[in-house]
């Protein structure tokens, strides 16, 4: 059947509606030829772009897109395409203005620090706690055990911080050393430092001779600190992330209640109000002036049952009221601490406090006031290797003393000067101490409502002697002459306050060698296991 030419017509122009619209307009229509010249096709408007640089497609109305033809056609489409380009850029700046407005009302993703989710708040203020404890390193040692030692110039040190000490410089003439009464031997002040290899033993017998060794660091297999500066162990987000909060970061927990106060002219230093239990032998207070003391600890890496718990083996120089807020107290010795270090190695460590745990002093290098001097020893490094039951014996020896010269308590380990605290630091320390303590502490939060099994010392209790239980051998003290003297076993005292957990036993090496600087001395074992059948 033959169509008509208007119904030819009528059905191009539904197939065309049925087209697409497309996506630009067409040559030919743009320049003014065949029938859809100047006509509205749907909601295409083509025409010349205002520069002549191309053609314009819009969707917009027909009744205001209508193209005129020839030469009036970019004319004609300028406007549209002014206000093609306008609604373009105003769609941009809408859609920044939300973006921008998404960033303010919406929390900033969190920080993912040891599996632990930090707000980017919380992490700025631990960053910039971290900015001042660690200085830029000359040089950093990355140690087997996970740690990283920083080599710091000794000027720059975090310990140097501390107002009152804003005007000191770091001590570089040697300390006078302590002598022992009646001359001969002694401790030295090395010229240049030492290897700590295995030490020949001097005990009091053969067996102990054989098996006992001299405990380092273990970071020493990585490399050394170069001279002028000195190692200091770098505190990472996750210690400060375990602490409860980035104020008591570093800090002993000191909560004092009645029966300790009774007990505290006996013990000054024992809190057992917030769970601290010991096994110490300490001497009497205000007996005479002290200027130091000194002891031989072997080491060990004992159980550690919850992660804020912790186990140490240490000495403590006393002085000051021991029932107020204003004792003065320097520690160190070796000790095993999850929540401070996120291990259980044993480590070398120093505390201070010159207002009885309150609001000064700190665990190591975390606040400034102990000046370190040492490009060998780093304060919270991981002490290796460790003592074994039934087998060798691994010991330190910790001398802590006044300076006769310059007032500054000394510390040194082995035959290594570590560093000193100022005597500016303290209050009744800065002339002398009244008590000196020795011995091995723990904390018992009770897991379970039953005692913990956190061990002391070994883990095992004093009677089973050489070999198993730990020790402190050798103790003794500075006297105003800067002479070390043995320490009398009359003249301590031993205290635990659960004997069913952890004990003690001191004695005296009598097998005719004893002396300071060949047996044992007055000596003493101590430790624990802990829970156990006697102690629920």
């Amino acid at each position: 059947m033959q169509l008509s030419a208007a119904d030819s017509r009528k059905k191009k122009r539904r197939r065309r509606r049925e087209l697409p619209l497309p996506a630009a307009c067409s040559s030919r229509s743009a320049a003014g030829g065949g029938a859809a010249q100047g006509q509205c096709q749907c909601q295409c408007c083509c025409c010349s772009s205002p520069g002549g640089s191309g053609l314009v497609a819009t969707t917009i109305p027909c009744a205001f897109s209508r193209c005129s033809g020839g030469a009036s056609s970019s004319a004609a489409c300028a406007p549209v395409a002014a206000a093609v380009r306008l609604g373009t850029q105003q769609h941009k700046l809408t859609m920044l203005l939300v973006a921008l407005a998404l960033l303010l009302v919406l929390p900033p993703a969190p920080f993912l620090v040891a599996g632990v989710s930090v707000s980017p708040r919380r992490m700025a203020r631990i960053q910039s706690h971290l900015d001042r404890i660690n200085k830029t390193p000359v040089r950093s040692i990355r140690s087997a055990d996970g740690d990283t030692i920083d080599c710091v110039a000794a000027h720059e040190q975090h310990g140097l911080d501390h107002p009152l000490l804003r005007t000191h410089s770091v001590q570089t003439e040697p300390p006078e050393a302590p002598m022992p009464r009646g001359g001969g031997g002694g401790f030295v002040v090395p010229a240049a430092a030492g290897c700590g290899a295995a030490t020949a033993g001097n005990g009091s017998s053969s067996g102990k001779n054989n098996r006992r060794r001299g405990a380092w660091q273990t970071w020493h297999h990585g490399g050394h600190c170069p001279r002028g500066t000195v190692a200091i162990r770098r505190t990472t987000a996750e210690d400060v992330l375990r602490a409860r909060s980035i104020s008591r970061f570093g800090r002993k927990r000191r909560h004092r209640n009645a029966a300790v106060a009774a007990r505290a002219a006996n013990a000054p230093d024992v809190i057992t109000g917030n769970g601290h239990e010991h096994a110490i032998a300490y001497t009497s207070p205000s007996q005479q002036q002290v200027y130091g003391a000194k002891a031989t600890i072997n080491v060990w890496d004992p159980a550690i049952q919850e992660s804020n718990g912790f186990s140490l083996s240490q000495l403590w120089i006393l002085s000051g009221s021991f029932n107020g807020s204003d004792l003065n107290s320097i520690e160190a010795g070796w000790q095993v601490s999850p929540e401070l270090y996120g291990d259980s190695r044993p480590r070398l460590f120093t505390y201070w406090t010159s207002d009885a745990y309150e609001a000064t002093g700190c665990y190591n290098a975390l606040c400034p006031g102990f000046v370190q001097t040492s490009p060998r020893i780093a304060i919270g490094a991981s002490i290796s290797p460790v003592s074994s039951a039934g087998g060798a014996q691994y010991d330190m020896t910790l001398l802590i003393w006044k300076d006769p010269k310059l007032g500054n308590w000394w510390l040194s380990y082995g035959d290594q000067l570590v560093g000193y605290w100022p005597a500016q630091l303290f209050t009744h320390l800065s002339d002398h101490a009244t008590m000196v303590e020795w011995g091995g502490e723990v904390v018992d939060t009770r897991p379970g409502g039953v005692h913990t099994a956190t061990q002391m010392g070994s883990g095992r209790f004093a009677g089973e002697g050489f070999g198993r239980a730990s020790y402190f051998r050798n103790l003794e003290t500075v006297d105003a002459d800067n002479s070390l003297a043995e320490v009398a076993l009359d003249a301590i005292q031993t205290l635990a306050e659960n004997p069913a957990c952890y004990d003690i036993r001191k004695a005296y090496d009598d097998d005719g060698q004893h002396s300071a600087r060949g047996g044992w001395g007055t000596h003493f074992y101590y430790g624990g296991p802990g829970q156990n059948l006697a102690c629920p």
